[in-house]
């Protein structure tokens, strides 16, 4: 009997015990919440490797200016609006006639290996951007050259121009190079530099390690802004996006650079990668050669889009990653004219318009005629698969309204460098990509680009066009550039200089592991790191009454 009851009250006590650590932990799981942690490392795979980690030179390699992002800062930065933010600067002042900006600087900036940061390295990096022996983008020599810099104090810089220059603020979003490093450097010497392997910069992260493989940052603990929670980011080199994508099964990477339209589907059927999309800032379009005597005619230029079916080009061969364009300034900007007037796919009223025009089809072979010359002309690319089918369906669809086109294709360079450049095609499929967010559409499309280092390709000389725009980049009131610019939008549509196709897409795969990524429209897409500082990988637990008091 004493048995039974000592049995008795051991369950008994074990019930208790159970029916407490129950509530404990129904109070404790009510209580608390799971939040981001400090630590852990994320691991993306790119395609290339790195050539020149250095701000000033980073332009044209990809992994370059994804490292640059993350280890450099420049005065401004440019946020998820496309607006101009401080960075290395708190503030700035724009003198009433828009000649000369005054720049405020932090004062609490220190380079990675310790040292402070100055105006010195401020007027360093103009000075090495000036120098006549600067191996950089030309567009980026040419703007600082015509601009005076002073240095006021230790942390308060000017900057004097000869000409008001709306878009100035961009060139600003540079990233700034340590004077005391690169100070004996000649510019001659500078692409050869170590430095530009084992960089010093003032940003959330730094170099740890560097091999041919690979490259791992570390977390900044000297960062002026939002510390980032990730410790470190881990950057690993492949042939191409293909051999990321096959890391990644593999188990090697958890980020892929960039996923490109034909490999949409196998990332969609992997479980636990999350795909990421954003609109880049850029658009693709096909270069008209005005000399052309077909292309001088308005009414064929105009009929040439509403033969295109871009929208079935984007969902077909694009995976719908694409945006229909109607204007060379994108669709978010505070420029854009959303009553700009829309090419939609109208192959009936090509045909129609071809015809008043007095292109028809005399000899029945298909082709339209007019005063013995045939409209047909050649469309080159370069010999990546997607831009090949792009030109092949292009041809396809302005065959139908007797418009013969004939595809080309060709190494990347000599596109560029033997037709490009020497403006030496009939029609070209091009991509612009990294636009500002200051709209200057003044580079691609003023009389004055057309011929040697310009880059008015189509040869577009509009009198009416020229004066918006020169008015427009030299005006200090945005609201009356907004005006300026819908005029020339209004115009461009009208004449239709060259053949907006699409808007393109970026696309990103990341691991379900690391939480907090998020993208927003691009300038390019090193952008994808803009909100790098919310990532992580670890959590803890803390109080509801901790994390109200955070």
């Amino acid at each position: 009997m004493t048995r039974h009851i000592r049995w008795q009250a051991i369950i008994a006590i074990a019930g208790v015990i159970l029916i407490v650590a129950l509530l404990w932990y129904v109070a404790y799981t009510t209580t608390t919440v799971i939040v981001p942690d400090a630590g852990g490392t994320y691991v993306e795979g790119v395609a290339g490797r790195p050539s020149y980690i250095n701000p000033i030179l980073s332009q044209y390699n990809q992994v370059d200016q994804d490292l640059v992002s993350l280890i450099f800062c420049g005065l401004t930065d440019i946020d998820e609006q496309g607006k101009i933010v401080p960075s290395l600067a708190r503030d700035w002042d724009v003198s009433v006639d828009g000649l000369t900006y005054t720049f405020y600087l932090r004062r609490d900036v220190v380079w990675h290996d310790g040292e402070p940061f100055t105006a010195d390295d401020v007027l360093f990096t103009v000075g090495a951007m000036q120098h006549e022996d600067y191996q950089g983008p030309p567009e980026l020599a040419e703007l600082w050259r015509t601009v005076e810099a002073e240095k006021i104090n230790d942390y308060t810089v000017t900057f004097t121009l000869q000409a008001p220059l709306a878009t100035f603020l961009d060139y600003t979003t540079v990233g700034v190079l340590p004077e005391h490093v690169l100070v004996s450097v000649p510019a001659s010497d500078l692409p050869g530099d170590q430095f530009n392997v084992r960089p010093v910069g003032t940003g959330m992260f730094n170099i740890g390690e560097v091999s041919g493989d690979y490259v791992i940052l570390e977390a900044n603990p000297d960062y002026y802004g939002q510390k980032p929670l990730l410790s470190k980011i881990e950057f690993k080199f492949y042939a191409d996006y293909q051999s990321i994508f096959t890391a990644y099964q593999q188990g090697e990477v958890e980020g892929i650079s960039e996923v490109l339209s034909e490999d949409l589907a196998k990332v969609r059927e992997e479980e636990y990668l999350n795909l990421y999309t954003a609109r880049l800032s850029g658009y693709t379009l096909i270069f008209l050669n005005l000399d052309l005597p077909i292309f001088k005619q308005k009414e064929v230029r105009q009929a040439l889009l509403w033969g295109i079916d871009r929208q079935r080009i984007i969902d077909q061969v694009l995976d719908g990653q694409g945006i229909v364009a109607h204007s060379p300034i994108m669709p978010d900007s505070w420029a854009y004219n959303h009553g700009v007037f829309e090419y939609d796919y109208d192959p009936r009223r090509a045909a129609v318009s071809l015809t008043e025009a007095g292109w028809v089809d005399g000899n029945r072979d298909g082709v339209r005629e007019k005063d013995g010359t045939r409209l047909e002309f050649t469309l080159l690319t370069n010999k990546d698969p997607v831009r090949r089918s792009i030109v092949e369906e292009i041809a396809r669809q302005l065959w139908e309204i007797g418009i013969r086109v004939v595809p080309i294709v060709e190494d990347s360079s000599w596109v560029v460098n033997e037709a490009l450049r020497p403006r030496n095609f009939d029609a070209l499929l091009f991509s612009w990509g990294n636009l500002p967010s200051d709209p200057d559409p003044y580079l691609m499309w003023h009389s004055t680009q057309i011929g040697g280092d310009g880059q008015n390709y189509a040869g577009l000389n509009d009198a009416d066009m020229d004066q918006l725009l020169e008015q427009a980049r030299q005006s200090t009131d945005q609201s009356a550039r907004a005006r300026l610019y819908r005029d020339f939008q209004d115009l461009f549509a009208d004449e239709v200089p060259s053949l907006l196709l699409y808007y393109p897409v970026y696309n990103y795969a990341v691991d379900d592991m690391v939480n907090g990524v998020q993208l927003s429209p691009m300038m390019d897409p090193s952008d994808r790191f803009r909100t790098v500082d919310q990532w992580y990988i670890k959590t803890r637990r803390m109080m509801v009454t901790e994390v109200g008091e955070q």
